[in-house]
């Protein structure tokens, strides 16, 4: 399913518009990056929790050339399904 699909489905089962469907998906999006761009989680009861993880500098290795990189730490967005999206995936 892609973005669109979603909207789609979104406004049906609100029914609403999908325009409005559209700002709403917008919104969230936009809310849960602006909250782990300021190292806070997100957590959503039943479907899962959005977080940041630091991840530590480390030596790779260049595919191409077999020659050694230095890889820089980075935080990383995560999501954690929580108890019922697992539950209902199987």
């Amino acid at each position: 399913m892609n973005k669109s699909e979603l909207i789609e489905a979104i406004a049906a089962s609100a029914d609403i518009p999908k325009a409005a469907a559209g700002r709403a998906l917008d919104a969230m999006v936009e809310t849960v990056s602006d909250s782990l761009k300021k190292g806070d989680s997100v957590a959503l009861v039943g479907f899962g929790t959005f977080s940041v993880k630091e991840r530590a500098a480390r030596t790779g290795r260049n595919p191409q050339t077999g020659q050694t990189i230095e890889i820089s730490a980075a935080k990383v967005p995560t999501f954690k399904a929580g108890k019922a999206l697992k539950d209902s995936v199987n």
